[in-house]
């Protein structure tokens, strides 16, 4: 049980307080509700890029790593569609140095040009590292923009094309900037050896004074239902040929969010899985074979990944997918179930003995609509049927909502 005090500033940040006193550390986390799927579809990869922007300096410190690091800390971020997260952890002595460090870049950035030029240059080099130059580096690009014709989700967060971040002016960082990272549109959870009398002083004291901002709805259009098959074939140089399936899912508040999560892992978690087992150890029709969800907000999508052996034909890999995962809807015994349930309830107790894990699901769940939640999604998961996974997996492999990449090497 992870217990909190909540708090809200008159400018609207809101702040959960998890006291442990069995530990000298303090997590200092803050999530901004922006991400990829905020953006403008002309001016995309602004959420990723304002992830490195951040730590160029703000109007009183110039340098973010260095300070935390002379209290002793270390500090990262991350960037997803839905959320951009900064997170400091320290000594709890030091904790006021998190406080004034994270203040002082939610207050304002150093708008310099040369710091905006050099970001610019490091995204847009990982841009084509990663997405550009690597084999199958462009499928997140291909599968998002065939998955999703409407919902901002067609494109990934490093950006819909190369030249966003390349032509981004400062005057468009600037604004991106004022209008999400604010008070009202963050969630801040300081977790560890603290009080909470002291973190509402720090917090008063640091964050108090800095405009709200507005209110951000997050109204996205929603992703109409997909009603037909889509596939892309792809003459590229890759290694192997690869197929990739994306099949419409609920979104992450879903009642059977859950159940899905169950479906990943009895199809694609150790080596018992049912696609390991099946296609590549057994058939060998696929030298890796993978399934993951995009947990996204709204909507999201179950992947499917394969790279094929090369004596195999795509249709017969396809053929084999679908075969093997369409099982899940007749046939799920209660040994399996309880065997993905025994690993989800180790694996959720034991990323709660860490306390910046702790403060980082604090901040998700408020996200999400309640903090709280994080005390029952192992209720939640435990609650699970196989009634209910044969239903979920019997909706969610259709053919009609299912966007399939196909690589065929040159």
């Amino acid at each position: 049980m992870i217990h909190f005090e909540e708090l809200v500033l008159p400018n609207g940040l809101k702040i959960l307080v998890h006291e442990d006193p069995s530990t000298p550390l303090a997590a200092v986390n803050i999530l901004y509700k922006v991400g990829a799927r905020d953006e403008d579809s002309s001016r995309t990869g602004f959420a990723h890029l304002f992830e490195h922007f951040m730590f160029e300096g703000s109007v009183n410190i110039p340098d973010f790593d260095t300070e935390l690091q002379i209290a002793g800390g270390d500090n990262n971020a991350f960037t997803s569609n839905d959320v951009t997260n900064y997170y400091d952890i320290l000594p709890a002595t030091n904790l006021e140095t998190a406080f004034w460090l994270e203040s002082d870049r939610m207050l304002s950035l150093d708008f310099n040009i040369d710091s905006l030029e050099t970001q610019k240059k490091v995204v847009c080099e990982e841009f084509k590292e990663h997405y550009i130059n690597q084999p199958y580096g462009d499928v997140w690009h291909k599968l998002s923009a065939l998955a999703y014709k409407v919902h901002p989700y067609q494109w990934p967060t490093i950006g819909l094309e190369l030249s966003h971040v390349e032509n981004a002016k400062m005057e468009d960082v600037r604004d991106f900037f004022y209008k999400y990272y604010r008070p009202r549109n963050a969630v801040m959870v300081v977790a560890g050896g603290v009080k909470t009398k002291e973190v509402e002083k720090l917090a008063l004291k640091w964050f108090g004074d800095i405009p709200s901002g507005e209110l951000i709805p997050h109204d996205l259009p929603k992703e109409p239902e997909q009603t037909e098959e889509r596939v892309l074939v792809l003459h590229e140089d890759v290694p192997l040929n690869a197929i990739y399936k994306a099949y419409k899912m609920c979104d992450r508040r879903h009642d059977d969010y859950q159940a899905t999560d169950f479906i990943r892992d009895m199809l694609s978690t150790g080596d018992s899985s049912r696609l390991y087992h099946e296609l590549v150890k057994d058939k060998k029709i696929f030298s890796s074979v993978a399934a993951y969800l995009s947990e996204t907000i709204d909507d999201g999508i179950f992947i499917i990944e394969g790279k094929l052996n090369p004596d195999v034909s795509m249709d017969d890999a396809d053929a084999a997918i679908i075969n093997c995962i369409t099982k899940l809807s007749d046939d799920v015994s209660e040994d399996e179930l309880q065997k993905v349930k025994n690993k989800t309830e180790a694996f959720l107790t034991f990323s709660d003995t860490n306390i910046l894990n702790r403060a980082m699901n604090l901040a998700y769940y408020d996200m999400l609509g309640n903090a709280a939640d994080v005390n029952t999604e192992i209720d939640k998961y435990m609650a699970v049927t196989t009634t209910q996974i044969k239903r979920v997996a019997k909706n969610i492999f259709n053919k009609n909502r299912c966007s399939t990449v196909k690589y065929f090497k040159k």
